[in-house]
């Protein structure tokens, strides 16, 4: 009888295969155990079937699979269940407000309970039926808009990536605006039985707290970000949540920040159980190009020096894969401090030197030159040459200039993204996808504006939808027109709660908030003067809590020819695969294509990609991720080979799962588009499984 409990258990093991953690496992490492997918029949991959979620949006949501059971966010941030075999919905929550940031996954508690991060409200519910835990939290959710020292309606704060669960802990990071106001971006844990709080860590320290003196004093008070929106992994066994920080506001701009700036853009590993710091590594002091970690961190084990180590590998916008001791936070490959260019922007004070990785080479080029403009045809080299001339292009660290425009190298999109890595834990050979696309910008001088509707929307919307309001499309749309194409009610509903890549901002209310839709509307600076305009104006910035600093930055905008594609030469976006024992690529390929670059026999370019690698024991890696051609794919891991592809209904802008049902593997994308203007965005779950 003990026997055959045993064979039942076994054979039980190998029919099913969950995928109950964002990215995977605890260690966050995108790896699957399943074989039935192999290198010799993966081209025989089949559609299964489709889940179309009624949403339309760019859908980053990867889902989590338990039993038979598929639980994902939907666009707009409704939660389904689905039957992993059919695709049949077992149940829909439709929560009071419908996000209107990325939902990149969720997390599972044991005992058969699903936390989702809606806007700024966590919710517990019910795995069996998606009704709410009316004991956690308010009836069935807490909003992290509170505990955090400041006006919680006018906080901006959405959870974009799942926390971890450590215990009987859930422990969160959100995302925050990039200027100011924004709320510091404080890390916290809460129980999963109540929804209260357990601990808090702060980023930007409080006063008698370690890293206090790396700011200028009192700012605490008044900085604001330096967050935790990316995500984490926790090494489960020692008790550590290693945890990856963005730039503290203004993203391009800190005079009002002086000096190193901890725990903005650090890689920290705390105590899970009390949030205590043990170790931690700034990645950029004093950041002014917005280079927040954009990923989390994934747990491995490496050989160093002939002895296992257990490690923890971090990747980079700016291109860098660092490695570290898990333990102890001994960096495993070289890191030296460079000196790099001061800032010669009035009233900044930029860091004397930024930490270089020696191993492996970064992921991205460093900087662009001459020699390394596109070659796609004789005109466009000659477009990329004559704006070249008039640029600054010294390296990634050169500080951003006033009213002239700088290469930065790699753009704001990568390097890595928040994809993240892969990784194989028997062999440390690490697997990331990444972007090789300049950006050009600067900063130009924040002049004294007529109304604050002029003054609001030149620091908190002119980095992304440019001064002129025409933007930098697709992924930051024009707001010429807007008006005309959106209701005042609408427009109220976007400033206020946000959309895609824009955050909400609350504080902007009331008269400020018509001032603002007034300038939109012109499109010009109101035609006030005198005292009592000047008066009027003041009182309304002052209700909005919005400080302008000196100098603003000119936007987000990629290098590209006169055709709009990127003026660099390709690849412009990378597959790779680095060998984390030793430092060193097994292999490197161009990963996307544009459809009519293809079609004219221009070969494989590169893209941008977006969304993350999953890995399987039979040496397969699927990804999607590519913008244009809307692929998902299946390469060789030895050699990076092509083995399979298919093309998806919407661009799978997202993380994959893997997992099986009685015997039967599955592979699963969320689909929604995005980034492309040429094709309408949707929501349809794709999966695939072998005829």
């Amino acid at each position: 009888m003990a026997l055959l409990t045993l064979f039942t258990t076994t054979l039980f093991a190998q029919q099913n295969q969950d995928w109950p953690i964002y990215n995977g496992r605890t260690t966050g490492d995108h790896y699957s155990p399943l074989t039935q997918i192999n290198r010799t029949n993966v081209k025989t991959l089949k559609q299964a079937w489709t889940f179309d979620t009624g949403d339309q949006g760019i859908w980053e949501s990867s889902p989590l699979i338990v039993g038979r059971t598929l639980f994902i966010a939907t666009p707009t941030g409704s939660i389904v269940a689905l039957d992993g075999a059919t695709g049949k919905q077992q149940w829909r929550f439709d929560p009071e407000t419908k996000s209107r940031q990325p939902i990149r996954g969720l997390a599972y508690l044991p005992e058969g309970k699903i936390l989702a991060g809606i806007m700024s409200y966590l919710y517990e519910l019910d795995a069996k039926t998606g009704k709410p835990v009316e004991t956690f939290g308010k009836q069935g959710r807490i909003d992290l808009r509170e505990d955090l020292d400041t006006d919680p309606a006018k906080a901006t704060v959405a959870l974009t990536s799942p926390g971890v669960v450590y215990k009987d802990l859930i422990i969160l990071g959100f995302r925050a605006p990039e200027t100011h106001p924004a709320p510091r971006g404080d890390i916290r844990a809460y129980d999963v039985h109540t929804g209260k709080l357990r601990w808090t860590f702060h980023t930007i320290p409080h006063p008698g707290e370690f890293g206090y003196d790396t700011w200028a004093a009192g700012a605490w008070e008044h900085a604001g970000a330096a967050n935790a929106w990316a995500g984490m992994v926790v090494d489960q066994p020692r008790g550590i949540v290693y945890i990856p920080t963005g730039s503290a506001v203004d993203d391009f701009y800190g005079g009002d920040r002086i000096g190193n700036n901890l725990f903005a853009n650090t890689l920290l590993a705390l105590d899970a159980a009390t949030g205590k710091r043990l170790w931690h590594f700034q990645g950029i002091h004093h950041d002014i190009w917005d280079r927040d970690f954009p990923a989390p961190p994934v747990l491995l084990t490496v050989q160093h020096n002939g002895k296992p180590v257990d490690a923890v590998a971090q990747t980079t916008k700016q291109g860098y894969v660092y490695l570290f001791d898990r333990v102890t936070g001994t960096p495993l490959f070289p890191i030296e401090e460079m000196k790099v260019l001061p800032s010669t922007v009035p009233g900044e004070k930029s860091s004397p030197t930024q930490p270089h990785s020696l191993l492996p080479e970064p992921l991205a080029r460093q900087t662009l030159t001459a020699d390394t403009l596109t070659t796609r045809s004789p005109e466009a080299h000659a477009n990329a040459l004559e704006q070249f001339k008039a640029m600054r292009s010294e390296g990634q660290f050169v500080p951003l200039s006033v009213d002239r425009i700088t290469a930065v190298t790699p753009g704001m999109d990568g390097g890595a993204e928040w994809g993240g890595a892969a990784v194989d834990p028997r062999s440390g050979i690490l697997y990331v996808n990444a972007n090789d696309i300049p950006y050009i910008t600067g900063l130009t001088a924040n002049k004294p504006q007529s109304s604050a509707g002029a003054a609001i929307y030149n620091s908190q919307c002119a980095m992304c939808h440019a001064a002129d309001r025409k933007g930098s499309p697709p992924a930051f749309p024009s707001l010429v027109g807007i008006t005309d194409r959106l209701t005042p009610a609408q427009i109220t509903d976007t400033v206020q709660n946000g959309k895609g890549r824009m955050p909400g901002f609350p504080n902007v209310q009331g008269e400020a908030l018509q001032s603002l839709t007034d300038f939109l509307r012109a499109g010009k600076e109101d035609i006030v003067s005198g005292a009592a305009a000047e008066k009027t104006t003041e009182r309304e910035l002052a209700s909005t809590g919005n400080v302008p600093t000196p100098f603003r930055f000119l936007g987000y905008k990629r290098f590209v020819d006169q055709d709009g594609y990127p003026a660099s030469a390709p690849p412009w976006g990378t597959l790779n695969a680095i060998d984390m024992n030793t430092g060193k690529y097994l292999w490197r390929i161009p990963f996307g294509a544009y459809p009519e670059l293809s079609a004219k026999g221009i070969p494989t370019t590169g893209t941008e990609n977006y969304g993350g690698p999953v890995l399987t024991a039979s040496g397969l890696l699927f990804i999607a991720s590519t913008i244009f051609d809307r692929q998902m794919h299946a390469y060789d891991t030895r050699t990076g080979e092509l083995l399979w592809h298919t093309e998806l209904p919407f661009g799978g802008l997202a993380t994959p799962a893997t997992y099986a049902i009685n015997g039967k593997q599955y592979v699963v994308i969320a689909t929604g588009g995005g980034k492309d203007p040429t094709h309408p965005l949707g929501g349809t779950l794709v999966t695939f499984a072998l005829p």
